[in-house]
């Protein structure tokens, strides 16, 4: 059998490394009943409002389908909503409500609490190096 010690395999620490950070993450944001990737979404509509679900996707780095998956409580709550391009029924694009600006307010404050205590355990600056890192990856095209 041939196997690999665990310090060599990127793929399984990269997922190791997210799935600990994300239950920090969800523990805070839970106080407002929200999911890491919720937070995202939302946070993502409020910098740039009215993106197609292709753009949205591909922002999230998710498929169409787990996208759609995600956003239908975001929708149903009132948080998000969708309207279509004028000329194209089909293309819908996605906008935060006065609902959803709501409640990113207030889910905020506890994703900074996250943030810092990740940031007081791993160290500011190491944590501001990972994350130019990752976004590094996240935006190499020539890996996809």
């Amino acid at each position: 059998m041939n196997t690999l010690p665990l310090y060599v395999d990127d793929c399984f620490a990269i997922r190791q490394a997210a799935r600990h950070i994300s239950k920090l993450y969800e523990r805070h944001l839970s106080e407002v009943d929200m999911t890491p990737t919720q937070f995202s979404i939302l946070s993502t509509l409020a910098r740039a409002p009215g993106l197609t679900m292709l753009e949205m996707a591909e922002a999230m780095v998710m498929d169409r389908t787990t996208l759609i998956r995600t956003l239908k409580p975001l929708e149903r709550n009132g948080l998000v909503g969708e309207s279509s391009e004028l000329g194209n029924k089909r293309r819908l694009r996605l906008n935060i409500t006065a609902a959803g600006r709501a409640k990113l307010d207030e889910a905020i404050g506890h994703w900074r609490t996250a943030q810092a205590s990740f940031e007081t355990s791993f160290g500011e600056r190491e944590a501001a190096r990972l994350r130019l890192e990752l976004f590094r990856l996240t935006s190499d095209n020539s890996q996809r």
